[in-house]
């Protein structure tokens, strides 16, 4: 779900938001929904009024930053794998969705009006522990209780808030607790900003405009802390910032998707996306980038890269299936990796389940060994 999610069903969050938004205060769902599959999210939805991303464009940054109210949907998303001084690993997400309820502007008669709905998952992997913490909010963008802005560049919903520096954006505050459940983290500048796709246009299926803006901060200097139950943990490592907006929807014969990103010991990262179809192949709009240790790029098209499943987990909650491992081939880079969750049970039981998580990188580079850390995310598997 996360980032791609909200970009590409904007029909089924879109729904149920406009339901949510007529009460005065929108409050965390307290149940998941048990039926609800990613695949009837993406229905065609009537987008008359919104822009849609038909070709590249010049990125402004840090205007870009900031939010893009003429789409329907938006994220800021952002993931890590940190570490504390006993070698005790966490790993972390945060995203916040912007969802447009409608394109016009609301009526000025009420403060309470609004025309945007925030959406925010907030996850926590304490791999020692061997425990996987997700939640969820919802709030409307109005009163201050949700919003986006780019200069000084904050994104908020409620006290989960992504905050950045003026006038250079990094370093990055991300800050967020629920319960007894907490990060408070510094992200520093890393690599420079990675336009995926075709200079930032991320074609989804053939039909023009079922596409996205789509750029990443593949390697970013991350410290900080983490609270668990009372403990406070002082961590370190790097995060994984991908920023992405839109007005499309999946294809009538995509199913899912598959989502790499991982950041390579040899200094290198990857973000590949697989799109399932429906007869349980490959989309060939399936498509990723490979970034050097300099920051150069290349686009990995979806013939380049070989996903082979390793094994199978079963949620106890939830029954829903999904690949245990993976192994990922890049033949002309000479890649060989094993992608292997470092808690088997990160799914993300909320209004739309998924499994999202940290993962381990291990494998060969060539001649040479190469491992890594990343985040792994899957779209609920159709039932057999």
């Amino acid at each position: 779900m996360n980032r791609r999610l909200a970009g590409w069903s904007g029909g089924l969050l879109a729904a149920l938001l406009i339901g949510l938004a007529a009460y005065p205060l929108l409050q965390p769902s307290p149940q998941p929904s048990n039926d609800v599959a990613v695949g009837s999210a993406l229905g065609g939805d009537n987008d008359t009024g919104y822009q849609r991303a038909y070709a590249p464009r010049l990125f402004d940054f840090p205007a870009d930053h900031g939010p893009h109210p003429e789409f329907r949907n938006e994220w800021w998303y952002v993931t890590g794998n940190l570490t504390d001084a006993t070698g005790r690993w966490f790993g972390y997400q945060l995203t916040i969705f912007r969802i447009a309820l409608s394109p016009a502007a609301p009526s000025a008669d009420s403060p309470w009006r609004a025309n945007q709905v925030y959406m925010g998952h907030f996850a926590l992997t304490d791999v020692a522990g061997n425990r996987h913490h997700g939640f969820e909010r919802f709030s409307r963008g109005a009163l201050g209780l949700a919003g986006a802005q780019a200069t000084p560049f904050r994104v908020w919903l409620e006290d989960w808030a992504l905050t950045g520096a003026e006038p250079d954006f990094f370093p990055l505050r991300l800050r967020a607790r629920e319960n007894d459940i907490a990060v408070d983290l510094r992200l520093d500048a890393g690599k420079p900003v990675v336009l995926q796709g075709d200079g930032g246009l991320s074609q989804k299926s053939a039909e023009p405009g079922n596409a996205s803006y789509y750029y990443s901060h593949t390697r970013l200097p991350t410290r900080g802390t983490i609270g668990i139950a009372g403990r406070s943990f002082t961590v370190s490592g790097a995060s994984w910032l991908d920023r992405e907006w839109s007005t499309s929807a999946l294809g009538p014969d995509q199913s899912g998707w598959d989502w790499f990103a991982l950041q390579l010991d040899d200094g290198r990262e990857m973000m590949f996306y697989r799109l399932r179809r429906r007869d349980g192949g490959t989309d060939p709009f399936s498509k990723g980038t490979l970034v050097g240790p300099g920051g150069q790029t290349r686009l990995l098209r979806w013939n380049e890269v070989e996903l082979q499943p390793l094994g199978e987990w079963t949620s106890p909650h939830t029954g829903d299936r999904y690949p245990a491992g993976w192994r990922l081939r890049l033949s002309a880079e000479k890649l060989d990796l094993t992608v292997t969750p470092k808690v088997a049970d990160q799914e993300m039981r909320l209004t739309v389940r998924y499994w999202e998580g940290a993962v381990a990188v291990s494998g060969r580079a060539g001649d040479q060994t190469v491992g890594g850390q990343g985040y792994l995310e899957m779209t609920r598997y159709a039932p057999r």
